[in-house]
């Protein structure tokens, strides 16, 4: 096991990422004790080459090349990790910090492209809502019931007794109000063109 050290100048990435609006207040980076716990459970770990703690240790020794390390994008977000580790940490949390620093940088963003869709969804419907690019996907994975679910859906919410499902355009209207002030819109946007 490798040893880490720390002095004042390798602390940058870590209190980058403990001082990340979407880090928990509890988040136990610090108490890191490299023990491997997160890796021996982790589902990524075991089907690709991320590596959860290692992935810690180098945010520990300042290495921001982790940032663009294209094993980041291996975790399953499952937060397994978490579940397992004696000190409190969460690797799958660090994991999502960085990603989207990467995608920050310009670099990750084309990972996410594809699900810029999702995206559209919600600037247009309201709601998240499996893009009709995926369709085809998603009856190779559930069959072709998928398809007769997504033709018959109003018949069935009916059948149910279940509410449209549609908003009303004053609703999402304020939702599109609401996504582009947040910076949502212009997010997407920027995302879209790592297509090009």
């Amino acid at each position: 096991m490798k040893t880490i050290k720390l002095n004042k100048n390798s602390l940058k990435l870590v209190k980058d990422v403990l001082n990340d609006m979407k880090a928990s207040p509890d988040l136990g980076i610090y108490k890191c004790v490299q023990c491997g716990m997160c890796t021996s459970v982790c589902p990524g770990a075991s089907q690709t080459e991320y590596d959860p703690r290692d992935m810690i240790r180098r945010v520990l020794e300042n290495d921001e090349t982790v940032i663009d390390y294209e094993d980041i994008w291996n975790c399953f977000s499952c937060y397994t990790c978490n579940s397992v580790c004696p000190s409190g940490n969460n690797a799958s949390e660090v994991n999502q910090i960085l990603r989207q620093m990467s995608i920050e940088r310009g670099k990750g963003a084309e990972k996410i492209t594809d699900f810029s869709a999702y995206g559209d969804s919600f600037m247009e419907l309201g709601v998240g809502s499996i893009p009709s690019k995926f369709f085809d996907v998603m009856v190779k994975d559930v069959g072709k019931d998928y398809m007769d679910l997504k033709v018959n859906i109003e018949d069935i919410r009916d059948d149910l007794g279940l509410g449209n499902y549609i908003l009303p355009k004053k609703s999402t209207d304020e939702i599109e109000a609401i996504l582009d002030k947040s910076g949502f819109k212009k997010r997407l946007e920027r995302i879209k063109r790592c297509k090009k």
